[in-house]
């Protein structure tokens, strides 16, 4: 049997002669049920309904440009050699850090400007974050791509997956099955959706559902991370997303305990003020 013809079209259709591809679909797809999310906890508790959709307008292409850059400079052995390609973003090459730090910067110089404190947007805007990447890691799927070392099928059989998920794994160029990392870190980032949907009823603490975001997003990521093929590496094998993983977690935790001991008065998730 030729596996090649199970594998999934990445072009959804064409506009004209332009292709419109299944992996943007599912980014928009993503960016727009991220927001909805937000935008509807936000009113919920007493936020402008155009905050988040005037704060949405700057964070997407900053988000973009800084994912870009991000991959870019930890590929700068190729781009430097090749600066013509570093513009053509549509071939490929965005790395989910870049565009974290650069929606983070955003959010912050934004809810500074209008008075509002960041860390409030930060916690309800927390399980979007992964409402996006949870989607968008399905796109990685069908581009077949972010895959992680060879694997039998027989190991993809055991993990009870459908068969168009198991031949989708199979990738013809390296002639073998493949670690569905696109999955582990999807699932991994649904139970942390439901651990953060869950906090909002807990009131936890302000800004303690951002920071377990990135924990929890750190942990996952660094794990599944050492199974991809296709890490960006800041010298030899020393690979980028794991640090800024461990920074992550580092970070994230730090920021809990010290706002604990510290910070006062004491601010919930449901406080308006």
């Amino acid at each position: 049997m030729d596996l090649t013809l199970l594998a999934i079209d990445p072009v959804a259709f064409h506009l004209g002669p332009i292709p419109v591809r299944w992996y943007g679909i599912l980014i928009a797809s993503g960016i727009v049920l991220a927001y909805l999310l937000a935008q509807r906890e936000a009113v919920r508790l007493g936020i402008h309904e155009d905050f988040l959709s005037d704060m949405l307008i700057w964070a997407v292409p900053i988000s973009i440009l800084s994912a870009r850059i991000y991959y870019v400079s930890m590929r700068w052995d190729y781009y430097g050699e090749n600066p013509g390609k570093i513009i053509e973003i549509w071939t490929g090459g965005i790395a989910i850090h870049g565009a974290l730090i650069g929606a983070f910067i955003t959010a912050y110089v934004f809810t500074k400007k209008r008075n509002v404190s960041f860390l409030r947007i930060a916690d309800i805007a927390a399980p979007s974050l992964l409402v996006g990447q949870i989607i968008g890691r399905w796109g990685n799927f069908i581009n077949q791509e972010a895959y992680g070392g060879p694997v039998s099928r027989s190991f993809l059989e055991g993990l009870m997956l459908p068969n168009w998920i198991i031949e989708q794994m199979y990738i013809e160029k390296d002639g073998t099955y493949v670690h569905p990392t696109f999955l582990y870190e999807s699932v991994w980032n649904i139970i942390g959706l439901v651990i953060l949907l869950f906090a909002r009823k807990l009131n936890w603490r302000r800004g303690e559902m951002f920071f377990f975001y990135i924990i929890w997003y750190s942990f996952g990521r660094f794990f599944i991370e050492g199974l991809r093929t296709d890490s960006l590496y800041l010298v030899g094998d020393l690979r980028s997303a794991q640090v800024v993983s461990i920074i992550g977690i580092v970070v994230g935790i730090v920021a809990i305990v010290y706002r604990r001991m510290k910070v006062r008065p004491v601010v919930h998730y449901l406080d308006k003020k």
